[in-house]
């Protein structure tokens, strides 16, 4: 999606926004991330604001709205401080984190820290007023027709677990930005989806399969739907880059696939259901 500049927002939204921070000495426009319309960084005299959204008319504005309602509820997320409707646009104002993203490399001092924030988040639940699919309806073509009941939790799940999403602040915690696809899912959800970020970061599937049974709700998954997760995982994204393509997502596809045969305790008689049935993608 193409970047809007702050000064190029109209002149009654920048005001709304400044009713809530201040005069805006400048902003800097966010490097990463596909989503915003508008994502940048804005300095004022009382301090720094992350600012995002999108035009009121746009399709997608619902999720914006969703994300700012989930990042209230989210352990390890950077708080909502005002939501601004003016100028034809939707903005939203987040504390601003003093930060860096993580090295998900084999012996970085970043991985404890992870560790403790997917421990910390599969301890969440949903809010269940917030009303999203969940985890299992999302993935509904790459499962097989018989969703095991461990993958309809109601787990809160961040379920976009790139780096880019992640900041380590100056006290050494890890925090969790961009929760636009949030929703419903297993306890164990964010650690095994993190799973595969580890393998294309350089870990062995073991190794990563060792850091993420440092949380406990993985450890305490049942192996077969774990298989399942990882044969879903590999299936929906080969259809993303074949369909969607990006530049980041062959190597995750790769990592993912590594995952899927790394679990091979079972993998060949699952394997041989979703092969010759539900996931057309991996025949």
């Amino acid at each position: 999606m193409d970047r809007i500049e702050w000064h190029d927002l109209p002149a009654t939204t920048r005001a709304a926004v400044e009713g809530h921070t201040g005069p805006v000495a400048t902003a800097e426009t966010a490097p990463h991330g596909v989503m915003s319309r508008l994502a940048c960084t804005v300095h004022t005299p009382s301090g720094r604001a992350f600012v995002k959204g999108t035009r009121y008319n746009d399709p997608q504005a619902w999720v914006y709205r969703h994300e700012a309602k989930v990042t209230q509820a989210a352990p390890r997320a950077a708080r909502v401080l005002w939501e601004v409707d003016a100028g034809g646009w939707l903005l939203w104002g987040y504390e601003y984190v003093d930060g860096r993203h993580p090295d998900l490399s084999p012996g970085s001092a970043d991985i404890p820290p992870l560790v403790r924030t997917l421990t910390v988040l599969s301890g969440a639940s949903w809010p269940e007023a917030l009303n999203k699919k969940p985890l299992h309806t999302r993935w509904a073509g790459f499962l097989p027709e018989d969703v095991p009941a461990g993958l309809q939790g109601r787990g809160l799940a961040h379920t976009d677990m790139s780096p880019h999403n992640m900041l380590v602040t100056l006290d050494g915690d890890l925090l969790l930005l961009d929760w636009a696809l949030s929703c419903p899912a297993p306890a164990w959800a964010d650690a095994a989806l993190t799973i595969p970020r580890l393998i294309a970061a350089g870990h062995t599937p073991q190794q990563a399969e060792m850091i993420a049974r440092q949380v406990p709700s993985y450890r305490a998954a049942d192996p077969a739907t774990v298989t399942t997760f990882a044969c879903t995982v590999y299936a929906a994204w080969e259809n993303w880059e074949r369909t969607r393509p990006m530049p980041h997502r062959a190597a995750l596809t790769a990592a993912a696939r590594e995952w899927m045969t790394h679990r091979d305790d079972g993998l060949m008689q699952l394997g041989g259901k979703l092969l010759s049935g539900g996931h057309p993608e991996l025949r």
